[in-house]
């Protein structure tokens, strides 16, 4: 049975990221951002005030959902200085959250959070924390992507612009290249009729602990250009292309070689 990761769904760029959460019940209230992307990968969390970022690890991941609706449940370990020192867990259904908490290991107190009216995602800011990385970008203005590394080095990148009327940026956290690691992507409606997506893939590299675009296929019988509606068979470690021509849409598969080049393998006719 083949296994496919469509990774152009999944929560994976809605804008109301990040949600600003509030503290219920207590005397004091404190707000925090929590950010996270595809199946709660790259989360965070900000706590309103202070400079640092708190990183969070998933826990556990439960879709509630029935037949045609999706309600998922993120549970994450909070990790200061290697440590764990409590626990976030996230009720999504759509763009909303609700039940929302955290519990302290210190002292096991719970805090009941919500959503805070107060929102202050400026521009539609987008930010994930991968392998101690802090990946920035925009869901819905300018092209600009920013890698800051552990190390204080940072790189900025340009995205593809806005060609489409309806323009929405999402962000999507996979293992692209099967190597273990997860890499990131950032796709956008393609110029024409919007029907298919346009990805720019980043791999992740364990050895130099950097994030590098995966050069485009150099395919000639190849149907699509480009990384179009991009998705992944981690069975067969495949990667799909799809997109449509005239009234026929068609689908592009690779493989990848040892040094991360995409090998054309063949091109079909999708059926629907």
């Amino acid at each position: 049975m083949i296994t496919l990761i469509f990774l152009a769904s999944i929560f994976s760029g809605v804008t109301a990221q990040p949600f600003l959460l509030k503290s219920t019940g207590g005397n004091k209230s404190f707000y925090l951002n929590i950010h996270y992307g595809t199946e709660g990968k790259g989360a965070f969390v900000q706590y309103r005030g202070q400079q640092g970022i708190i990183p969070l690890r998933l826990k556990s991941r439960i879709n509630q959902g029935k037949t045609g609706q999706s309600k998922i449940t993120y549970v994450w370990d909070e990790i200061i200085k290697g440590e764990v020192t409590g626990t976030y867990g996230l009720t999504q259904e759509a763009e909303k959250i609700s039940v929302v908490w955290y519990k302290n290991n210190k002292n096991q107190k719970r805090f009941q959070l919500e959503n805070s009216a107060d929102e202050d995602n400026s521009a539609g800011i987008g930010k994930y924390l991968l392998h101690g990385v802090l990946i920035s970008f925009r869901h819905t203005s300018d092209e600009l992507l920013i890698f800051s590394y552990p190390d204080g080095r940072t790189k900025t990148s340009q995205l593809p612009g806005f060609d489409h009327p309806d323009p929405q940026r999402q962000g999507t956290i996979a293992d692209y290249n099967f190597d273990g690691y997860d890499d990131v992507a950032f796709s956008l409606p393609d110029a024409g009729m919007g029907v298919y997506r346009t990805f720019s893939i980043y791999l992740y590299n364990p050895s130099t602990k950097r994030f590098n675009i995966l050069a485009e296929p150099n395919a000639p019988k190849a149907k699509c250009s480009g990384f179009c509606d991009a998705t992944l068979d981690k069975q067969n470690k495949l990667l799909f292309t799809a997109c449509r021509g005239a009234a026929t849409w068609w689908k592009d598969v690779y493989k990848f070689s040892d040094n991360n080049t995409l090998i054309w393998v063949r091109s079909q006719k999708i059926i629907p």
